[in-house]
């Protein structure tokens, strides 16, 4: 059985938080709140975005009256993928085949303009959730088109992982586990691979 890849970014001093035209997310807190020698016991206390580090996007980030993350049940979470490279969306007729794959895993490391047309036929697909390595350039005038896109597809979209990790496998399998939030647009998340036998 192959080894677990951890596509999770470290949540430490050196997380990029998301910030551009004079908007930032919450910045990343991490404090001891409690201390054995005078309570007995260890606590910290965190404060974050429920879009920092690595994370996973419920639909209404970025769509209106789209589905909240409470509504992404643990069976979404843990499953098989299928690998799409980001050269095969700068094909405006790519129309991907699927074997069934539970979640899509879209190697978006290399620089490609990603063919409008390829991305809506990727999210025609069935699965719920893509994790994604790197990041979608749409051949689109809103930087944002993609993650809106996704959106709107009421697709679930896992971001911000780790890139310097290698080849991946073709298939595999995955966990993308969010925390379990009531009501909000994303959470922190833990996401592995490995690949398939």
């Amino acid at each position: 059985m192959s080894e677990w890849i951890d596509l999770t970014r470290k949540l430490d001093d050196d997380l990029w938080i998301y910030q551009e035209d004079g908007y930032a997310d919450p910045p990343l807190v991490v404090e001891r709140w409690a201390e054995r020698g005078r309570a007995g016991f260890e606590v910290w206390r965190l404060a974050l975005g429920t879009q920092t580090g690595t994370h996973i996007d419920a639909p209404c980030h970025f769509a209106d009256g789209g589905a909240t993350l409470d509504t992404l049940p643990a069976a979404a979470c843990v499953g098989t993928y299928r690998l799409v490279m980001a050269g095969h969306l700068a094909d405006p007729d790519f129309r991907p085949e699927w074997a069934g794959e539970s979640h899509l895993l879209l190697d978006a490391r290399a620089p490609h303009r990603a063919a409008t047309p390829a991305i809506d036929a990727l999210l025609a697909l069935p699965p719920r959730m893509i994790v994604m390595v790197g990041c979608v350039t749409p051949a689109h005038d809103d930087p944002l088109w993609f993650h809106r896109r996704v959106a709107q597809a009421g697709k679930f979209l896992a971001e911000d992982t780790l890139e310097d990790i290698g080849e991946l496998a073709s298939t595999g399998d995955i966990i993308a586990l969010p925390l379990r939030l009531t009501g909000v647009s994303g959470s922190p998340a833990r996401v592995l691979v490995r690949a398939g036998a």
